[in-house]
């Protein structure tokens, strides 16, 4: 992709310096970049490029300026002029590589690659700045695909369509020879390829007027005897012995030719600056002209090489520079050749191709994505990319980055607070050092003493909580009678235990032996390959030889004895073994092995997907040593569900990572944990809470593919940068916002593959559309 590098030069002098502006981006787009720095006063500069060109005329070449200025002197002065541009462009680097200059320098050849294609617009009314070599720059000539053009600060676009043409139609005005050759011009112009060449040689002024208006010219063309005037702001051609036109003598006949498609003047003929000036303010869209007065030879040769070049298929700046660098072949003769071609362009409009002459040009028509070939390619490059997101999906590749994401998305949802039916007894470190510290207190092998649990217990039951879950392994019988009663004949103590599984040599933890089996619950919890708890293990089938032979987790278990206090007894859809639990009109939908990002994970027994319901204030805290000791507020625990259990990250670390965080200082007390699944069951009962649910993969991929088609009709509709990174951009945020929404709803919608399946259907549609044109280009 071509770039786009604008100078603007504001209000400035060489005595004063000129406040200076860069900009860099890509063509045909808005820049990227912009920069400001200074030119620092040079007042010799304009001395120098005077004393250049006074040895320049002195050349008595056979110049095509105004038959009254021709002179003709055997003197040569070639060594001289070639001195004085060895001079000249000294000193005009030197200026450019001032301090105050430095960091637009800088930023150049920071931001573009020496093998980019660079159109290069210097924007200034200062006529003197405007004639200096530019070409010469130093930073210039490290890009071979480079060449500047000048331009007036105000300009504007044209904004009638270009009428289309079979071929080039070129508007060829032979003026006033005398003195000259232009024989060779017009022989050059009638080989150009698919052109239609109209002569008009030394015209009347009505003549010329009347071809202006009478056809939908492409280019303009003069060969003859021309000079600028006043300070180089207008310019004067000569039509033949007798008549001499200024670009405003023929204005109206001008601009009507530039509405209707004329794309570029060449004017091979001497001091073409206030020709340039005055048609820009036209509006025309580019003019080539030479700087100085143009010795006869140089003026053929520069055409002929230009003609080669751009009809060949190089753009307007490339056949241009070719043109001029290919003129140093001759100044052995005709010294600072190369300095004579120059280019006036209109910033709003783009040069077109010798090829995009010949059709109306389509930047001007408002694309469609949905146009037949685009919508084709968005489509079938959406379904090739999707069907490639979802094989990888399938195979695995997604799942870490799928459960990223939905941990993001879980921190993102608003905090729902604490479930006001939950109350957590926490037992941390200074509780267990109060314990040690107590008289007649041991703790062997636990968080609690039997002498603590024993008096927790028997204040809990004072004040009538619905279910008391005492969620400490306790493998080991009690020794105090007091202690083993309470165990045994509280009817609404859920204990816990841990279940065994041979194939990951996990043992398992004996239940208490004081509570009864109905009475029991299995304490594992489900982790995924990052050690993340994102589901709920809700039942489960234990192995023959088991320590723990509950079937119900803890926290099902705490929810059965709440809800039966309300009449709500569990039961399941159907008797097949792998029916759901329900509890009420609430059904439990167990998880598959792909379910959501999840492949081919072990989906064995009752498990669902884990709604957090907070990141920390799940439900009331209160320590033990807090309860034991000072008065309690009946209304704190009477019909609540209390949690017992260890907080502390000393001697008993029961800590799991979860969506809000994996290092130690953010995981979560696993009676936290517990707090989490025993509200998700109740509050999706009594409260229809939502569970998190997925879609069918037939509902997904078609989702998925949604998003891949959106990606192929932003990348045909945008295939440029910036514009096409700012709609990714903004299509992204909206899939996001689109499932965090649903998220928060109950539904767990894939995220990652449909960002991956729309962003890489963007690159590949817009990397087929890129090629198209270009193809397009080279076959016009």
């Amino acid at each position: 992709m071509a770039k786009l590098v604008v100078l603007k030069f504001g209000d400035g002098s060489f005595e004063l310096g000129f406040p200076v502006t860069l900009q860099i981006g890509e063509e045909s787009d808005r820049p990227s970049t912009e920069i400001t720095g200074k030119l620092p006063p040079c007042a010799e500069m304009p001395l120098y490029y005077a004393r250049w060109q006074s040895s320049y005329l002195q050349l008595g070449n056979r110049y095509r300026l105004d038959a009254e200025k021709i002179q003709v002197t055997n003197v040569s002065f070639t060594q001289d002029c070639q001195s004085m541009g060895h001079i000249l462009r000294a000193r005009f680097n030197t200026w450019l590589k001032a301090e105050e200059f430095r960091p637009l320098r800088e930023k150049w050849l920071e931001r573009l690659l020496p093998a980019e294609e660079v159109r290069v617009i210097l924007q200034s009314e200062n006529s003197q700045l405007q004639r200096l070599p530019w070409h010469l720059w130093d930073l210039l000539e490290r890009y071979p695909k480079a060449e500047i053009a000048l331009s007036s600060p105000t300009y504007d676009r044209i904004l009638k369509p270009r009428a289309p043409n079979p071929v080039v139609n070129i508007l060829a005005i032979v003026g006033n020879s005398q003195g000259i050759d232009t024989q060779a011009d017009q022989a050059i112009l009638q080989k150009c390829p698919d052109a239609d060449v109209s002569f008009l040689v030394e015209p009347q002024r009505k003549e010329l007027n009347d071809y202006l208006w009478g056809k939908n010219w492409d280019i303009l063309f003069f060969a003859g005897h021309s000079s600028s005037q006043g300070n180089h702001s207008s310019g004067r051609i000569y039509l033949n012995r007798t008549d001499s036109l200024s670009i405003s003598e023929l204005k109206y006949a001008l601009r009507t030719a530039i509405e209707r498609g004329l794309q570029l003047a060449i004017f091979n003929s001497c001091d073409g600056l206030g020709l340039a000036r005055e048609l820009a303010d036209l509006l025309i869209p580019q003019v080539i002209f030479m700087r100085e007065p143009v010795p006869d030879q140089v003026a053929q040769e520069f055409l002929k090489y230009f003609i080669e070049s751009f009809a060949g298929g190089e753009s307007l700046y490339q056949a241009v520079r070719q043109a001029r660098e290919r003129l140093q072949g001759i100044e052995d003769k005709f010294p600072c050749a190369t300095w004579l071609p120059v280019i006036c362009q209109n910033p709003a409009q783009i040069p077109l191709t010798w090829q995009e002459l010949k059709h109306t040009k389509k930047k001007d028509i408002p694309s469609n994505p949905f146009r037949k070939r685009g919508f084709n390619v968005a489509f079938f490059s959406s379904l090739a990319m999707t069907a490639f997101v979802c094989g990888v999906r399938f195979l695995g590749g997604l799942q870490a980055s799928e459960l990223q994401a939905f941990d993001q998305m879980m921190r993102s949802r608003p905090d729902e607070g604490p479930d006001r039916r939950l109350l957590v007894v926490t037992i941390d470190d200074e509780d267990i050092a109060n314990q040690r510290n107590n008289d007649g207190e041991i703790l062997k092998g636990t968080s609690i003493s039997e002498k603590s649990l024993n008096k927790l217990l028997a204040k809990l039951e004072q004040y009538q909580p619905k279910t008391i879950g005492l969620d400490i392994y306790r493998d080991f019988p009690a020794k105090q009678q007091d202690l083993i009663n309470r165990l045994r004949r509280t009817d609404n103590l859920v204990g816990v235990c841990k279940g065994s599984d041979t194939s990951a040599g996990v043992k398992g933890i004996e239940p208490p032996p004081e509570i009864p089996k109905e009475r029991l619950g299995f304490s594992d919890f489900l982790h995924d390959g990052d050690g993340v708890v994102r589901r709920h293990l809700m039942f489960m089938t234990p192995e023959t030889a088991s320590l723990c032979s509950a079937s119900y987790a803890f926290s099902t278990q705490l929810a059965f004895h709440y809800l039966a206090s309300l009449g709500i007894q569990p039961q399941f859809t159907s008797k097949d073994p792998k029916a759901n639990l329900q509890l009420g009109s609430t059904v439990f939908q167990r998880l598959s092995p792909r379910t959501g990002g999840y492949q081919g994970i072990d989906a064995n027994s009752g498990q669902i997907l884990l709604n957090y319901r907070s990141s920390k204030n799940i439900a009331e805290k209160v320590s033990l040593t807090q309860l034991l000791s000072n008065p309690v507020n009946p209304r704190a625990i009477k019909n609540r569900i209390v949690l017992i259990g260890v907080t502390a990250k000393g001697d008993f670390p029961d800590y799991w990572a979860t969506p809000y965080g994996t290092t130690l200082d953010e995981q979560m007390p696993g009676v936290l944990v517990q707090a989490q699944m025993v509200s998700q069951i109740i509050s999706a009962v009594l409260d229809e809470r939502p569970l998190l649910q997925v879609w069918s993969p037939w509902a997904e991929a078609i989702w998925i593919w949604g998003w891949a088609v959106v990606g192929g009709i932003v990348a045909w509709q945008w295939c440029f940068f910036p514009k096409l990174a700012l709609a990714v951009g903004i299509t992204s945020s909206v899939l996001y916002l689109f499932c965090l929404s649903l998220l928060i709803a109950g539904v767990w919608v894939p995220f990652v593959p449909s960002a991956l399946s729309l962003v890489v259907t963007v690159g590949v549609t817009g990397t087929i559309k890129l090629r198209n044109l270009k193809l397009s280009r080279q076959n016009i």
